[in-house]
């Protein structure tokens, strides 16, 4: 057996639990080779972001170039990309054929409000990157900011599907908007929405009451592009990443790594 090479674009986070090691440790736990794309470093730990150092796009192009011209890249996943041009420049490698599947995380800002994208990248979305995307998985405030809609007016269900849409409307062929923002903390369940042109998913799972749940969008993201370059269909893709990350979710809830939200437990140390 001969590993398939995958790719991820994204933010190195120093505390471990998100980003470039969140992805690599996805990756690996399901199977497939990770090569990255380093956008930004972050000097942060698992209850603040101090410091963003972003690259620049050129020098994202040339290690995206540098790995495809030697990888054979089954699929890639876009994370933290920071600035407005590196957006733009990963749409034009997408547009190159570069980058394979493409799952697409538009990465806006921290759980606990810290901005991760620099003004304009809203924008490059928009036109630049999301009509290459296989898969669209925003969570639910950043599908809101991509329609331009105020999250505080979504009230059901069908609310998310209506935001879905008009994401799916930039041009990626699937739109997974994750509803944990609108389940809220103390929700039994929480709905994600699946939306393409075949119609609209529903897909609920239980919640997982813990703080160790860092990460969770990015290896969500990583999961299913880690699938879909396995052979899976991107419902089959979709419906393993969250059966995935449900499971670490679960096996990290009793740790207490940090004074805020740790990590989950991508590689099932805790049924070691």
């Amino acid at each position: 057996m001969q590993p398939v090479c995958v790719l991820t674009i994204a933010g190195s986070d120093s505390g471990g639990g998100a980003g470039i090691e969140a992805d690599l440790r996805t990756f690996a736990s399901l199977g497939v080779h990770g090569c990255v794309a380093i956008t930004a470093i972050t000097a942060q730990n698992t209850y603040e972001v101090r410091a963003v150092a972003a690259l620049e796009a050129e020098m994202v192009r040339t290690q995206v170039e540098t790995v495809s011209d030697d990888l054979s890249i089954r699929a890639t996943k876009t994370g933290m990309l920071a600035r407005p041009a590196t957006v733009v420049e990963v749409g034009a490698l997408a547009r190159e054929g570069r980058l394979g599947l493409l799952v697409v995380d538009p990465v806006l800002v921290t759980s606990s409000g810290h901005p991760l994208m620099e003004h304009g990248g809203i924008e490059a979305y928009r036109s630049a990157l999301l009509p290459y995307a296989t898969v669209a998985t925003p969570n639910l405030l950043e599908a809101c900011a991509l329609v331009d809609l105020d999250p505080r007016t979504i009230h059901s269900v069908d609310d998310m599907v209506g935001v879905a849409q008009g994401v799916l409307d930039f041009g990626p062929q699937v739109v997974l908007v994750k509803g944990g923002h609108y389940a809220g903390t103390h929700a039994e369940t929480t709905p994600d929405v699946i939306v393409s042109s075949s119609g609209v998913v529903i897909l609920e799972s239980a919640r997982v009451v813990t703080s160790n749940d860092h990460g969770t969008g990015c290896s969500l993201a990583a999961a299913i592009t880690a699938r879909l370059a396995l052979g899976d269909t991107v419902h089959d893709a979709i419906s393993f990443a969250k059966t995935y990350v449900w499971r670490a979710l679960v096996g990290a809830a009793p740790w207490q790594l940090g004074k805020g939200h740790g990590p989950i437990d991508h590689l099932g140390w805790n049924s070691q």
